[in-house]
């Protein structure tokens, strides 16, 4: 993914939880840290002072920290970042200021044809949610399981 993407995908990360975008100095120093710049190095391309970028950057990996439920620095942006983007699907239209998650992709479920059992289906979708890295409790939340965790893992088994 080109820097480009990732910082639309951060902005929209941070949309969604705070319902506010990132600002420009912000988004400069997510592309300062992904190419492995310095902070003297992103203040002096952008015209802002060295403890400018360092105390705007200290707070935007605050912020991403919070966004993504993970503690967020310099060294490891890329690394969150890339998780992240592999990790957060929703299913339909569940986008909600308050949800940590980001609509990277969709997945239609269809109708089940009646030579297909529910429970069948049911199996094999939660088989291939776990394909896309989802957890137990996160794919019971998105197929609406009222079963708990230890009942969802022991069927499944």
């Amino acid at each position: 993914m080109e820097i480009p993407q990732i910082l639309q995908f951060v902005d929209e990360s941070v949309y969604t939880q705070t319902g506010k975008h990132l600002n420009d100095l912000q988004g400069k120093i997510v592309r300062g840290i992904l190419n492995r710049q310095k902070y003297a190095d992103v203040a002096e391309t952008y015209g802002y002072s060295e403890k400018h970028v360092k105390k705007v950057s200290h707070e935007l990996l605050q912020m991403l920290s919070d966004v993504f439920g993970e503690q967020v620095k310099k060294s490891n942006l890329e690394s969150v970042l890339e998780r992240q983007i592999n990790v957060n699907i929703t299913l339909g239209n569940k986008n909600t200021r308050n949800n940590n998650t980001v609509s990277i992709a969709s997945i239609n479920i269809c109708p089940v044809p009646s030579s297909v059992s529910s429970d069948e289906t049911q199996t094999e979708t939660i088989d291939k949610l776990r394909k896309f890295g989802l957890s137990d409790e996160q794919i019971a939340e998105a197929l609406n399981l009222s079963l708990s965790l230890e009942d969802l893992k022991q069927n499944m088994i």
